[in-house]
């Protein structure tokens, strides 16, 4: 497997110009359950520009009607994140893949993903700054 750095500064760049308006090359995705990872695979995109066009486990984006779930699911975004590179005998490992950390851990271009005790996740805001140790982000559906 080749493995391409993440650019992080990219990411970052994408996220802060983009937070508080949408690209018209996607759709806005908040009427249809909320745009954040719809944003956050956009700012990934822009730090590691390679779409995975596999059925099902993919994550890609060409429209409204022709793309994963990965690319706006805030949980399917984790799991293809976290296992894509697991998949090396299926597609390759193709795109990017991540590894879990502790928050004290986060970097820039880093995603948090929100969720509720039970379990459930749903948002995806990515890292763009620190304030005293303190993450800052970027985020769609409520834009930060």
């Amino acid at each position: 497997m080749r493995i391409i750095d993440y650019d992080r500064q990219k990411a970052v760049a994408y996220a802060r110009r983009w937070a508080f308006s949408r690209n018209p090359d996607y759709y806005d995705f908040s009427s249809l359950g909320g745009d954040c990872t719809n944003f956050a695979s956009q700012c990934l995109y822009a730090g590691a520009p390679v779409m995975n066009f596999t059925p099902d486990i993919g994550w890609y984006y060409r429209s409204l009607n022709d793309r994963s779930a990965a690319w706006t699911g805030v949980e399917y975004f984790y799991r293809f994140l976290t296992e894509n590179a697991t998949y090396a005998g299926v597609n390759g490992g193709i795109g990017p893949f991540a590894v879990e950390v502790a928050f004290a851990d986060l970097e820039l271009g880093d995603f948090i993903q929100l969720g509720t005790a039970t379990g459930d996740f749903y948002h995806t805001p990515m890292v763009v700054g620190f304030s005293r140790g303190v993450p800052l982000v970027a985020a769609h559906s409520n834009d930060a």
